[in-house]
């Protein structure tokens, strides 16, 4: 089952920070005067990456001065994006001690510690007072929780009335094969779909605002990462730190699940009611 210990065991990486750190200055960074460019490639652990991130807070009207909660930050680049681009004060919660460590280090070291912090929490039990932020992310994260309808109720409480809930998750109704990013098996998957979550959203509190998929963008984006794969050896730096060796498989399984039209990923914008 799917349950928080299995989630943070999957996704757990002893060492990473020291990995990143390595990979960076075999990439000739200069760990002293490093940027969050610096940290692209292995910063947006999502479909994507950057462009859908930002596809997600322009959709969200984000804005200097904004409160924001990224649940499930993973090792913070879209906090830190978030931060930087867009002047938010962001908390990042992840279920993971190592992504929350690794993002805390990497977020020092590109000196945005004043503006983006991270703890290790539940999303189904949010460490958060009520009515705490402007708005909240939820950002390829679904998949791992069954009980989506305690996940959204945790983030309605915390949210103000009017604040905006943006979500970008893998969504789907048919089989496809395992293992892929978010789960080795089907019974450590909670892909579901967006008519679920539209149900349990409104029952929770949120008017959805806009919603659509996103899956020409996601095949787009996969075509150009064969391309540039096929032109040049794999960089120091990249996701196989985060996801270990087995990546290829877990993506070109969710790449064939897109391409059937079984999954896809989906953007869903709300408003706390």
């Amino acid at each position: 089952m799917n349950d928080e210990a299995s989630v943070a065991r999957h996704y757990a990486r002893p060492g990473l920070e020291d990995a990143i750190v390595a990979a960076l200055k075999q990439s000739g960074k200069d760990i002293a005067h490093l940027t969050t460019r610096d940290l692209a490639p292995v910063d947006e652990f999502h479909t994507g990456g950057l462009p859908a991130t930002d596809h997600l807070a322009q959709a969200m009207a984000l804005r200097p001065g904004t409160r924001l909660l990224d649940i499930g930050s993973f090792i913070g680049g879209q906090a830190r994006h978030f931060a930087e681009a867009y002047g938010c004060s962001v908390a990042g919660l992840d279920l993971t001690p190592d992504y929350v460590q690794t993002a805390t280090a990497l977020t020092r070291l590109v000196g945005l510690e004043a503006r983006v912090s991270f703890e290790t929490g539940s999303a189904l039990a949010l460490p958060f007072a009520d009515h705490s932020f402007d708005a909240a992310t939820l950002i390829h994260v679904g998949m791992n929780i069954a009980d989506k309808a305690r996940l959204f109720a945790e983030a309605r409480r915390v949210l103000r009335p009017g604040g905006v809930f943006g979500i970008f998750d893998m969504m789907g109704d048919g089989t496809f094969d395992f293992p892929v990013p978010w789960a080795d098996n089907a019974a450590a998957s909670a892909v579901d779909t967006p008519a679920t979550y539209r149900r349990l959203l409104e029952a929770a509190g949120f008017a959805v605002t806009a919603e659509q998929s996103r899956r020409d963008f996601a095949l787009e984006f996969f075509a150009g990462l064969r391309a540039q794969a096929g032109r040049a050896a794999p960089p120091p730096l990249g996701l196989h730190l985060v996801m270990g060796p087995r990546l290829p498989q877990k993506m070109a399984n969710m790449v064939q699940a897109i391409t059937r039209g079984v999954l896809a990923p989906w953007e869903l914008v709300c408003r706390a009611i």
